[in-house]
């Protein structure tokens, strides 16, 4: 039966069981791991039986009700009802890869800009070792290029 369930997941990017024991749930998990390890695992529970399967997914959501508080504890997020996870998925897990690719291409080119002055004032002073900047300089960069833009992003979360 395992063997089956394998070749049906080669196509498929869902997995959903039903019926199945709290052990079950968290070797469902697991076993969708092992056989795809590039691909990352999403548990969604609202009860003390799903416990074992948030713990052994990539990352757990747990939703807090009439069930208790179980699931929601032992997740990575907690929500307080099922008609957050859209929202949670769609709108905020799409914000934050938008944000991490801007924040990862800025840093390139911020750090572009910072080697390629140096590397050009070396053919100007013919690689004698003379430094272009203050050292003083070399920190106020990181600063304000690195740590004012990030304080900036965090404030206006454009």
């Amino acid at each position: 039966m395992k063997e089956d369930f394998l070749k049906v997941t080669d196509w498929m990017d869902v997995v959903l069981a039903c019926r199945v024991s709290p052990k079950q749930k968290g070797d469902i998990v697991q076993m969708i791991k092992e056989r795809f390890p590039k691909k990352m695992t999403l548990a969604v529970g609202d009860g003390a039986n799903d416990v074992a399967m948030i713990l052994k997914a990539h990352v757990g959501v747990g939703i807090a009700g009439r069930e208790g508080m179980q699931a929601a504890r032992s997740s990575d997020y907690a929500i307080g009802k099922f008609k957050f996870l859209r929202p949670l998925l769609f709108l905020h897990g799409r914000e934050a890869y938008r944000r991490i690719s801007f924040l990862v291409c800025y840093n390139f080119y911020k750090n572009v800009l910072y080697v390629i002055v140096q590397y050009y004032f070396g053919f100007w002073s013919v690689f004698s070792g003379q430094t272009l900047y203050e050292p003083w300089v070399y920190q106020l960069y990181n600063v304000c290029f690195t740590g004012a833009a990030l304080f900036y992003w965090g404030l206006f979360d454009f």
